[in-house]
């Protein structure tokens, strides 16, 4: 037993950087998705920035609802920058090395950036539950103290943990360096390592059920009182104005929860192409398509964009 671990710790060397192999497999396909990238990233700044712009400056969205809808699209632009702009420069100077301290750094802003997300998603089933639950005590409730309160909370949450998590792997002994990935992440992260890396992957499984699914399970409880409130409305006009300020919300939260917990709770899948397109799916698609989601089952939203782009364009 001694030799076996003295041979493991012999046989790897300090690695200092990672090679992303990405999207290697489709070496003619580099500019084309370089280019599908590119629009994907403008379109994910713009349609959320917009959002952001909205609900700072137009008067009518000044309400909790449209406050935790500007901090998500904010989110969405962070979460998004942290791993997106490096694809962009992998992809177009073919250069895929990344060092030790930058795969660090971006795994756990990309950890951290993940948790608050959760969290806001939490925050605002929260919103939505006092709004269509306890309607008369709303104002005081959601008062705008509460508003910010929520959202620090939210935004530093994931800090302690995902650091933490973030040294437990990246101070692994590696053997090999070739990160069959498009950015750092957890699972991958692991599959490179020397050992028994048992410990490491219960640590990911700790964290990813307090951080990940202690939101998720909330807001689940908090989907089935709204569900059961609205259901005893008499009025079916009233049914369907509740459900459509919540089904843009749902559908945020299963594009999110849906992909991350398939990628997060199978880290010793073999299948690493699925895994990727996964992984692209919570980090660019479903940025991309919440402006839209919100937007156009919004009549409030539509109508601040109007007024946004009249001003602009005026």
């Amino acid at each position: 037993m001694e030799y076996t671990e003295k041979v493991a710790e012999e046989n790897f060397t300090v690695i200092g950087e990672f090679i992303l192999l990405g999207f290697s497999e489709l070496p003619n396909l580099q500019g084309f998705l370089f280019g599908i990238f590119l629009i994907i990233y403008m379109i994910i700044l713009i349609g959320n920035g917009l959002i952001v712009v909205i609900t700072m400056v137009d008067p009518t969205l000044q309400i909790p609802m449209y406050f935790f809808l500007g901090n998500f699209s904010f989110l969405e632009i962070c979460y998004t920058s942290v791993t997106l702009p490096r694809m962009l420069t992998n992809l177009w100077t073919h250069n895929t090395a990344i060092s030790l301290m930058a795969c660090a750094i971006q795994l756990s802003l990309f950890l951290i950036l993940g948790v608050t997300e959760s969290f806001l998603l939490a925050v605002m089933a929260y919103d939505r539950y006092v709004a269509i639950c306890k309607p008369l005590y709303y104002p005081l409730i959601m008062n705008h103290k509460v508003c910010v309160q929520l959202v620090v909370v939210s935004w530093i949450a994931g800090i302690p943990g995902q650091v933490a998590q973030t040294y437990k792997v990246i101070s692994l002994p590696f053997c090999f360096n070739e990160l069959n990935h498009v950015f750092c992440d957890v699972p991958p992260l692991l599959k490179l390592a020397c050992g028994d890396t048992s410990a490491q992957e219960f640590f990911v499984y700790a964290v990813a059920v307090l951080l990940g699914m202690v939101p998720f399970l909330t807001i689940l409880g908090f989907y089935l009182k709204i569900i059961t409130t609205i259901l005893k409305l008499p009025l079916v006009t009233g049914r369907r104005k509740a459900f459509s300020t919540c089904s843009s919300h749902l559908i945020v939260v299963g594009l999110f929860y849906g992909s991350g917990i398939i990628t997060y709770l199978i880290p010793k899948s073999n299948q690493s192409g699925i895994k990727k397109i996964l992984s692209l799916f919570y980090t660019i698609v479903t940025p991309m398509f919440n402006p839209m989601i919100y937007s156009l089952k919004n009549k409030d939203v539509i109508a601040a964009l109007k007024k946004l782009l009249v001003q602009i364009l005026a």
